[in-house]
């Protein structure tokens, strides 16, 4: 999370701060798979690290899994990362469905940049306030704030680039090695890992619509300032909900650029999944 942050660019979410609310509203899938993961005999806890697949952010799901239910660990991360690769085929369908022609074309306008200082302040802001509100966030929030405090204060270039490339990838590396060790076939290859998987595409599919649908709605309040297909990039891939939501964009109308519109609701959702992810492990630990 350390690197993740230091990998994160805020910009376009301070930029736009409306648009955290459409990255909020793409946990919507985490709630509708845990209801179904209950429905299908998984136990509560099992049912909690199932859903926040949903919230498309890999190391978040590992987390939360290893957490709570380490014993479908190895299902959880192939479910999210999985998922995280087809974005650019699942949302499109959830958009299309959702929206008009009318609402893809909206072209919204160029936002303001924020200053260096608003940048600097905003990860300790974001660790005070969701600290004090969640202090089982801390864990994940604080780690993930620090490193973009380091990115953005800029007086440690080196550290800052060693947490984007050498350190990250290490990090992958042994995340994969472990993981992976843990899918033993007794274990992996079962029913329920079907069923995992089928529950990690309806999280997915529901967390797009939710945000789509919040998006129609900023749409109607905002007099058609806001288009609505943002709201799928609330689905925290970074970056890849938010380039599938520029190449859907364009697909209607050639000169419409979405994506710093977009980068808005997609790195809010990775503060949505992180603090979604902490609030279960809060309730249910």
């Amino acid at each position: 999370f350390l690197c993740l942050g230091a990998l994160t660019d805020f910009s376009p979410l301070l930029e736009r701060p409306i648009t955290f609310l459409l990255g909020a509203a793409a946990q919507f899938g985490v709630l509708v798979a845990i209801f179904l993961a209950l429905t299908l005999g998984f136990n509560i806890k099992e049912a909690a690290a199932i859903g926040i697949i949903g919230g498309a952010d890999g190391p978040t799901a590992i987390f939360i899994a290893q957490k709570m239910a380490p014993q479908i660990l190895g299902a959880i991360a192939v479910s999210a990362y999985s998922y995280m690769s087809l974005v650019p085929i699942i949302l499109p369908p959830v958009i299309r469905c959702m929206t008009t022609k009318k609402e893809r074309t909206t072209r919204m306008e160029q936002a303001k940049p924020v200053s260096k200082t608003t940048k600097m302040l905003f990860p300790i802001v974001v660790t005070l306030v969701v600290g004090i509100l969640l202090p089982s966030s801390v864990q994940l929030i604080g780690m993930l704030m620090a490193g973009n405090f380091i990115k953005e204060c800029g007086l440690v270039e080196r550290l800052s680039n060693t947490l984007q490339n050498e350190l990250v990838n290490i990090n992958t590396i042994f995340l994969g090695l472990t993981v992976g060790s843990t899918m033993a076939a007794q274990q992996f290859l079962t029913p329920a890992t079907l069923k995992i998987i089928l529950l990690g595409f309806l999280a997915f599919a529901f967390s797009a619509a939710g945000g789509v649908a919040l998006g129609k709605l900023m749409y109607l309040l905002s007099g058609g300032k806001i288009n609505p297909m943002i709201g799928a990039a609330g689905v925290s891939a970074v970056p890849m909900s938010a380039r599938t939501v520029q190449k859907e964009g364009q697909r209607e109308d050639p000169g419409n650029f979405l994506l710093m519109p977009a980068m808005g609701p997609n790195v809010a959702g990775v503060l949505g999944t992180a603090v979604a992810a902490s609030a279960l492990i809060a309730l249910l630990s």
